[in-house]
């Protein structure tokens, strides 16, 4: 009977990888996760179970010593200064997505770069939830959702290193756990790094002798939009009768911001297959777009997400054949990131 393998969404071991124990440190390897709080590692052929807090990744220590400095006096643990964060990283304040190279030894014994580990890093006093997505030449071959507390690091998964020549790009939609009136429902970003810059950027962190290199996702969560509303008071105080818009279902307001996220739009949008899904966005953006002109707005933006890309597609292809469309872009946006197109009538 093979052996139970136990699998756990945030642990960071797998089996090969290499480890040091961290109160003999000796340096091991990985063999079996026996649970989610116990692995079975080899240290020079004897093979023993040890819980996780009892190591660590070897390249950690590789990048971290330095020369032995004179004996400083003793501190009580009243007089330490807690740090802010996780010094791990070299990170402001923000959120960061973090990579950290795991290391292996050529034919010629020299490092060269297995994997990268990659974390998603928060600097601020603030818990967010996320979706973070990673595709390969356009084609997703990663998910995953969940939260990150304040001045905390998450573990994300590891990546090979050869995979960098196959145009990663790094997306991920930010919200609030906490939902505030004042700031934006979500908050959409990527990264899209060249195999070349991260190449240099390894090559600068082993000068600079650091475990980890990171990019920046956002400093501050976005404030909200306000919805742009006619002031009607003048009409009003002249004695003209005003209906409110929106007052019957039938007859939606207009809008200058519309969520296409198909959360927003149903709540039985797990029951739908992704093409009923296109639809009912593209019926949703057509609403919109046609009340826009109906209100003679001077622009609409169309948060569509980032994802694969297919409804951004579908809409340009829309506005494209529209001729009251003066020019439309989809560029960076401060609160929807590349996941926004702006349309200018």
């Amino acid at each position: 009977m093979p052996p139970i393998t136990y699998f756990c969404s945030i642990m960071k071991y797998q089996v090969g990888d290499k480890i040091i124990i961290l109160y003999s440190e000796e340096e091991g390897e990985i063999v079996d996760i026996i649970n989610e709080e116990m692995v079975l590692v080899n240290i020079r052929g004897v093979k023993f179970p040890v819980y996780l807090d009892q190591i660590d990744f070897p390249y950690f220590k590789r990048f971290s010593q330095k020369k032995q400095e004179p004996k400083k006096p003793k501190q009580y643990v009243d007089s330490i200064k807690k740090e802010k964060g996780n010094t791990r990283y070299q990170v402001t304040e923000g959120v960061w997505l973090a990579f950290l190279p795991v290391f292996d030894k050529d034919v010629f014994d020299d490092d060269i770069v297995e994997k990268l580990k990659l974390y998603l890093v928060n600097q601020t006093q603030t818990p967010y939830r996320f979706i973070y997505t990673l595709s390969y030449n356009g084609r997703v071959d990663f998910e995953l959702e969940n939260e990150i507390m304040p001045l905390n690091d998450f573990y994300l998964h590891d990546i090979l290193f050869e995979t960098l020549n196959d145009i990663p790009k790094f997306a991920f939609e930010f919200s609030l756990v906490k939902p505030d009136r004042q700031k934006a429902q979500f908050y959409e970003t990527s990264i899209k790094p060249k195999a070349k810059q991260l190449f240099k950027q390894i090559e600068e962190m082993r000068h600079r002798q650091e475990a980890s290199f990171a990019y920046p996702l956002f400093e501050q969560y976005p404030d909200s939009i306000p919805e742009d509303k006619p002031d009607l008071s003048k009409l009003s105080a002249a004695g003209y009768k005003i209906s409110q818009s929106g007052s019957a279902k039938h007859n939606a307001p207009p809008r200058t911001v519309v969520d296409l996220h198909i959360e927003k739009l149903t709540d039985n949008w797990q029951k739908m297959n992704n093409a009923e899904k296109l639809d009912l966005q593209l019926k949703e953006f057509e609403k919109y777009y046609d009340l826009a002109l109906q209100h003679h707005q001077s622009m609409l933006i169309v948060v569509h997400g980032v994802g694969t890309g297919k409804l951004r597609d579908e809409i340009h292809a829309v506005l494209r054949s529209k001729k009251e469309v003066r020019s439309f872009v989809n560029q960076f946006h401060p609160s929807f990131g590349y996941g926004a197109t702006e349309i200018y009538f």
